[in-house]
């Protein structure tokens, strides 16, 4: 019985190498950038190109962009010691600090602390390993941040029923605090991009397109508040992480689910809409 003939392989189509050259120029590309980055961070070359001012600038770009980079990734939570002043301080005065670095905008921001004392340290009643539990003694984050119910959660108070004793986890407490913030602050931006799209220099401020105000509703900015000259209002839900999750329109005559429905197209997935897409759904209903 004699074996079927071979097939030869199909030479690969003109649009198959296509798709394989821009696979190598995506891949040379990124090794490209990243070697770039190493030589003009790298000390010697630094001292090669002193004498280069246009290179010395981007030098200077790259290095400042790798130390955000480092310092975002390494520094975001730091400890520290301090010395509480008051004579009449718990624990002899000892305290220990938390700061929380955050990145807001491309913009390092002024650090939030959180400190702690150990108020338990003279207790007779309490075993060795819980008189130096941690207490928030002293803190500089947003009133919006839940911070009494994130360190009842992971900074409990020592409990002298072993049953209901728990143990505390600063880690998990410092990542919680730091979470809140950075989402703070990104829907904070989220505002600042609604406004800036709005072409609204300052609050009352009209811009033409029918607009008259976006400004936070709440003390949290969960809620943003939008304004028509009409008289129009509007309430903007906005999620942890800055996008725009739900809308909100009221009119004369109560609430105005067609206007509502109108600017929810295309916000059923979070974070699919820009700011400036939104504004302009927002100006439209303006009467331009």
């Amino acid at each position: 019985m004699s074996s079927p003939p071979r097939t030869s392989p199909q030479p690969p189509t003109l649009d198959d190498e296509i798709s394989a050259l821009q696979s190598k120029i995506k891949t040379l590309k990124s090794a490209l950038a990243l070697q770039t980055s190493t030589l003009l961070t790298a000390p010697t070359t630094l001292t090669l190109l002193s004498t280069d001012p246009k290179l010395q600038s981007r030098s200077s770009l790259h290095q400042s962009h790798h130390l955000q980079t480092l310092y975002r990734t390494c520094a975001t939570l730091t400890l520290f010691r301090a010395q509480d002043p008051d004579p009449n301080a718990v624990d002899a005065g000892s305290i220990l600090g938390l700061r929380i670095e955050v990145v807001s905008r491309a913009k390092f921001l002024r650090p939030y602390y959180v400190l702690f004392n150990r108020p338990w340290t003279s207790s007779s009643s309490l075993p060795e390993s819980q008189k130096k539990w941690l207490r928030v003694h002293r803190h500089t984050v947003p009133s919006c941040v839940p911070l009494s119910g994130l360190a009842a959660r992971y900074l409990p108070a020592p409990e002298k029923d072993d049953n209901k004793r728990r143990k505390q986890d600063l880690g998990k407490f410092a990542r919680g605090v730091r979470r809140e913030v950075v989402r703070y602050h990104a829907r904070l931006g989220t505002v600042a991009d609604l406004r800036k799209a709005a072409g609204l220099a300052g609050r009352g401020e009209g811009n033409g397109s029918g607009l008259v105000d976006i400004s936070p509703a709440d003390a949290e900015v969960r809620h943003v508040s939008v304004e028509w000259g009409d008289g129009r209002t509007g309430r903007l839900v906005i999620g942890d992480d800055g996008e725009v999750v739900k809308l909100v329109v009221v009119g004369e005559n109560g609430r105005d689910r067609e206007g509502g429905r109108e600017l929810l197209g295309g916000l059923g997935q979070a974070g699919t809409v820009k700011a400036e897409e939104i504004v302009k759904r927002l100006a439209a209903m303006g009467g331009t």
